[in-house]
């Protein structure tokens, strides 16, 4: 589904480099914008009360950034009326069980971790992909 737009939020440019390089390298063409911070991706997010960034979207999100962190995202995305029903899957270093469960009371998808998803973070592209052609997502 190349209309799925992808918002990484992802202050780690090394780590961006490679999500991204792991789209590309599995040929998946879906536009992928980057956000270094919470507080940007919420305003990708809500620039012109989101019409510039149109569901359906999936946000990867990592934790631990600078300004915004990803916890304090997410309590801001789902307080937000237009944009609660947003599907994020977390990205992240830790393996700390309290933010797993944390994140998992937020509403994530999932929660990665970025250790464990494969060279070049092919295991989270696989799941990516096949859970937008499997799953209906909000528009």
């Amino acid at each position: 589904m190349d209309n799925i737009r992808i918002l990484l939020v992802e202050d780690d440019d090394v780590d961006a480099e490679m999500v991204i390089r792991g789209f590309r390298k599995s040929r998946i063409g879906n536009e992928i914008t980057v956000a270094e911070n919470g507080l940007q991706a919420l305003k990708i997010l809500r620039a012109n009360g989101g019409d510039e960034f149109e569901k359906p979207y999936i946000v990867l999100l990592d934790l631990n950034m600078p300004r915004m962190n990803g916890f304090d995202f997410l309590d801001e995305l789902r307080g937000d009326e237009n944009l609660k029903d947003s599907i994020v899957f977390v990205l992240t270093t830790s393996k700390a069980d309290v933010d797993r469960a944390r994140s998992y009371e937020k509403n994530v998808a999932g929660y990665l971790v970025k250790s464990e998803v494969g060279p070049s973070f092919t295991k989270a592209v696989d799941l990516l992909r096949c859970y937008w052609t499997t799953v209906t997502l909000p528009v």
